[in-house]
This record gives structure tokens, C-alpha cells and sequence, in this order.
């Protein structure tokens, strides 16, 4: 069981209900979990996905038929790996990192689950990078520092088309989301980040809360209108 980043009283039934969807559900083969014993090794935080979580960004990229995917916030790879396996052939991911230590892991936990040929590992500042790449994207998952959440999201808009979509992640942060008087600037960028989905005409979103392993947090799934 990983150390949850918001937990709760509850926490170990959390983490138990992940583990028994996981196993049933989304099974990690020895790749993933040693990407996150790389990841560990090389001490990164636990921020990664849940295994059922990687399993429902696979699903989204199988249930879109995406062939292009960008992810804001590589870390150690381990939520690229899920999302590149579930590529069509010709399909890639381009991954953003700022660390390039970091990066250099996800190259090698890619490679070591055979998915490096479908991964584009940039490194950099993902405000200096963004404006470089050339879309449209079919899926934007949004995993990096949360006060450029806004920022990125703009990006987002700009490498979509009608029919993409943008999944924000880590915006419950354990309920601190609903405190208006918060100044903590991950609060504030995710609440500006969920203010920008409600106002923009090109977008239809909604927000689900989750518990489990990583304890109470939530994501964003957010259509690109026509």
C-alpha cells in the first residue's frame, strides 16, 4: 500500500478495494510495477496512478480510437505506459517532463515494456515545450504542477479538435478544492483550472471525486465541442 497523499480514516478499505479491482481488472505485469520500483529507486514521489486508473486512461485511449495522446507530467512513465500500450499501432504519446532525470527513467521503463517506440519523451518546462508541438491531439491528460493548470489547459484547447479530450487530474486534493479562502497555489490553480472548464462554450466537462490507494482526490473528463 502506497502512503495515500490526502488520507483518510478509511484509507486501508481504499487501498484494499483498489487492490482487488486491480487484480481482477487491471493486472500489472512485472514491467509496471518494476517502473515503480525505478521510480522509488530513483526518488521520485508517489504520485503515479492507481493501476485501475491507468486502466481507465487505456480504456478512454481503446474507447476514442486515439492515435495521438499528449500527457503534461511524464514523472516515471508509469501512467504512459498504460496509455501507449492501448495505441493503435501507428499511434504515439507525447510526454512532458521538466526533470530530465526523470524522464531519463520513463525512457527506460518504457523501453523495458516494450512501448518506448510509442512514446516522445520531451523534455522541459511544458510552457516552453507546448508551444513547439504540432496537433491536433485526440487526448490530453493534464498531471503536472497545478498552478499552471490554467495554462495548461489553454494549451490544450489550442493542440485539440472537436472531439478530443482533456482529462485534468489530481483537482479534489483531499476536499481542499472547495475552500475559498485556500492560498495554497495548488488549490487555487485547480480552482481557476475547474472555473475555465465551467466558462468555456467549447467544452462539456464534469468532475469525478475518487478514493483508493492514493487516498481522496478526483479528475476532470472534459469533450471538445464542434
Amino acid at each position: 500500500m502506497r502512503t495515500p497523499n490526502y488520507p483518510g480514516a478509511d484509507a486501508h478499505k481504499w487501498a484494499a478495494v483498489d487492490d482487488y479491482f486491480s487484480e481482477l481488472l487491471a493486472p500489472q505485469d512485472e514491467a509496471l510495477t518494476n517502473a515503480l520500483s525505478a521510480n522509488a529507486e530513483a526518488g521520485m514521489p508517489s504520485h503515479d496512478v492507481s493501476a485501475v486508473q491507468g486502466k481507465f486512461l487505456a480504456l478512454l485511449v481503446k474507447l476514442m480510437g486515439a492515435r495521438h495522446v499528449l500527457e503534461i507530467g511524464t514523472l516515471g512513465g508509469y501512467s504512459t505506459i498504460w496509455m501507449a500500450r492501448a495505441l493503435k499501432p501507428e499511434g504515439r504519446v507525447t510526454s512532458i517532463e521538466i526533470d530530465p532525470l526523470r524522464a531519463n527513467v520513463a525512457l527506460e521503463n518504457c523501453r523495458a515494456a516494450g512501448c518506448a517506440d510509442k512514446v516522445d519523451i520531451r523534455v522541459g518546462a511544458a510552457s516552453d515545450v507546448l508551444p513547439r508541438l504540432e496537433g491536433p491531439f485526440d487526448l490530453v491528460f493534464i498531471d503536472a504542477d497545478k498552478p499552471n493548470n490554467p495554462v495548461y489547459l489553454e494549451w490544450a484547447l489550442k493542440l485539440t479538435r472537436p472531439g478530443s479530450v482533456i482529462v485534468g487530474d489530481n483537482v479534489v486534493r483531499g476536499g481542499a478544492v472547495v475552500d475559498r479562502r485556500s492560498t495554497d497555489p495548488n488549490v487555487l490553480g485547480v480552482r481557476r483550472f475547474a472555473e475555465m472548464l465551467a466558462a468555456d462554450p467549447r467544452l462539456d466537462s464534469t468532475a469525478l471525486q475518487t478514493v483508493g490507494e492514493k487516498g481522496w482526490d478526483g479528475f476532470t473528463v472534459s469533450f471538445v465541442k464542434g
